[in-house]
Order: structure tokens, then sequence, then C-alpha cells
């Protein structure tokens, strides 16, 4: 069994820590929504004979592309 997530330390883009509690309570929020859809999909695709490893790396593919539309 895999260790169970926990939320990081949310850092700003110069590495300094967001200090922000309500910030920080969304993103940890928000997180934890993702994980339990992810989970749930991830448990579907078991039971309907997907396979795992496949699962995992299109998942991966799908953070991967994620694109940041405040990028300057």
């Amino acid at each position: 069994m895999t260790e169970p997530f926990s939320p990081p330390t949310w850092r700003q883009p110069d590495g300094s820590p967001v200090s922000c509690v309500e910030k920080i309570k969304v993103l940890n929020e928000n997180l934890a929504e993702i994980q339990q859809m992810a989970q749930d999909a991830f448990e579907d695709a078991i039971l309907m004979g997907c396979d795992e490893a496949q699962l995992r790396a299109v998942l991966q593919g799908l953070v991967e592309s994620l694109h940041n539309p405040y990028r300057k």
C-alpha cells in the first residue's frame, strides 16, 4: 500500500512559502478534490480491465499537458 498523499509547502515563484492561510486552504482543498477524482477514475479503469501502468502514464500525461494561461 502506498503512503497517503500530503500537501506540500506551497511556494511562490521566488521560492518563499505562501503565507496566506486562505490561499493554502484553497490549494489543499483543490488537491484533495483532484486526488479523489483521480482515484475514482483509476478504480473505474481497473474494474473495466485497463492496464494500471497505462492509466498512471495517462494521468501523468494529463498533468504535463496543463498550460499556464497567466505566463507573461
